[in-house]
């Protein structure tokens, strides 16, 4: 009984080994057949070439029983490899390489592309820089113009003021002058009138007295 069960623990050791194997690959010596049983004969489903990737089914008594692309069959178990060979690898790594050179060569476009794109924008950000210190000054300019203008402004506003009160004055003194001119004429007007009164009395009186006093 103890070496039944040591036999059956041991299949089922040796079947967990094998499932835990999930892919192995066929050795890089030679192509190797996948038979439909474990017997040497004309029962050959298919070669298998070097590097082959295979799925495990089932491992026993030196074979394998293997699965590749639809088909099933038997391989034998020394002719598999849970490593891909030497040939695949070196394959792969130059696939590898090549993937590598050629993502380097986009990345160096890349980069180039870049440097002219940073080189631009460096370029425009020169330029902008100039154009705000042009706008800086403009706007300087402009602001003290605008200041200017406010105290011109002001300053017209002063001599509207004061051209006003000189029209005002202007206007006072021209009705003065009306006024005095006014005035002037008539008080020559009651002068002319007293003096050809007194002439005309001096006329009339002295005639009579100097006749009295021939009498």
């Amino acid at each position: 009984m103890n070496l039944i069960k040591h036999l059956l623990l041991t299949l089922i050791l040796f079947g967990l080994l094998a499932n835990a194997r999930s892919f192995v690959y066929i050795t890089d010596q030679v192509d190797i057949p996948m038979r439909k049983d474990k017997t040497f004969g004309d029962n050959i489903v298919r070669s298998l070439s070097s590097g082959s990737k295979l799925s495990i089914l089932q491992a026993t008594e030196g074979w394998t029983q293997v699965k590749y692309e639809n088909s099933i069959g038997w391989v034998i178990s020394r002719y598999l490899s849970n490593n891909p060979p030497a040939r695949a690898q070196l394959e792969k790594l130059k696939q590898s390489y090549n993937a590598n050179q050629l993502l380097t060569t986009k990345q160096s476009k890349r980069n180039t592309n870049l440097e002219k794109q940073v080189k631009m924008l460096k370029n425009q950000n020169t330029e902008l820089s100039m154009q705000i210190s042009k706008s800086q000054a403009e706007k300087q300019h402009v602001e003290k113009i605008y200041k200017d203008a406010l105290k011109l402004e002001h300053s017209n506003e002063k001599l509207a003021t004061q051209v006003l009160q000189l029209k005002t004055e202007i206007q006072l003194l021209e009705n003065n002058n009306t006024a005095m001119q006014e005035t002037s004429s008539r008080n020559w007007f009651i002068t002319g009138g007293l003096v050809l009164f007194f002439g005309m009395m001096i006329g009339f009186i002295f005639p009579n007295f100097a006749n009295r006093r021939r009498y």
